[in-house]
């Protein structure tokens, strides 16, 4: 790469994050919660008047894991699924599935790498086989029900073009804790305000 060639990227609160050698202390919590805010998912197609953020869909697949969870979840576990998309908030960049395989192994291992500082700064546990198991299904559900409920397609298109296996639910586990209409994308400022919410709650939760 040519010395002339930039490879970070200034983050609102002033840090620079570095994409070829991130390290956990290159953002500050709201950098992330307001880049997770501003990222859209499903290509920022939405049947609303808003797309839908990365910031509320990880918010869905948290509730998600808790509700099928045998027992209550730590709040180490809410964190790992709070945070699970956490590298593409940083770069404000959810890439379409049809895409990804055109970006290469290059992309894969940046992302692989920012993932990896996120864990670290978060002191997140790595996924057991087990426990991202069902992390898988509760991040399906949420596709799954976002895809029919935000982004238009119907329940037939989510099983033979998405390939998703799990059923979309009918009721949108958001509107029991924060109410409004089911399914309704968030605007980025309420997104970001509840996204840094939970974040920071889960985060006391570990150092008590």
């Amino acid at each position: 790469m040519s010395a002339e060639m930039r490879a970070w990227v200034r983050m609102p609160s002033g840090k620079r994050l570095d994409l070829l050698d991130p390290t956990p202390f290159d953002w500050d919590d709201s950098d992330l919660a307001l880049g997770l805010a501003r990222t859209y998912r499903w290509g920022g197609h939405s049947a609303w008047p808003l797309p839908l953020s990365v910031a509320q869909h990880s918010i869905t697949v948290m509730l998600l894991r808790r509700a099928a969870s045998a027992g209550p979840l730590s709040p180490m576990a809410e964190l790992r699924e709070l945070l699970h998309d956490a590298e593409e908030g940083l770069v404000g960049f959810d890439c379409l599935s049809p895409v990804k395989p055109f970006l290469g192994e290059r992309f894969q291992e940046l992302t692989q790498r920012l993932q990896d500082a996120v864990f670290l700064r978060y002191r997140i546990a790595r996924w057991s086989p087990a426990d991202y198991a069902l992390h898988k299904r509760a991040d399906h559900i949420a596709a799954a029900s976002e895809a029919v409920h935000v982004a238009g397609w119907s329940e037939e298109e989510v099983r033979r073009t998405l390939k998703i296996g799990e059923k979309p639910l009918a009721h949108d586990p958001l509107q029991a804790v924060y109410g409004g209409a089911a399914w309704e994308p968030w605007p980025p400022a309420l997104a970001n305000q509840r996204f840094m919410l939970e974040l920071e709650r889960l985060i006391k939760a570990i150092d008590a």
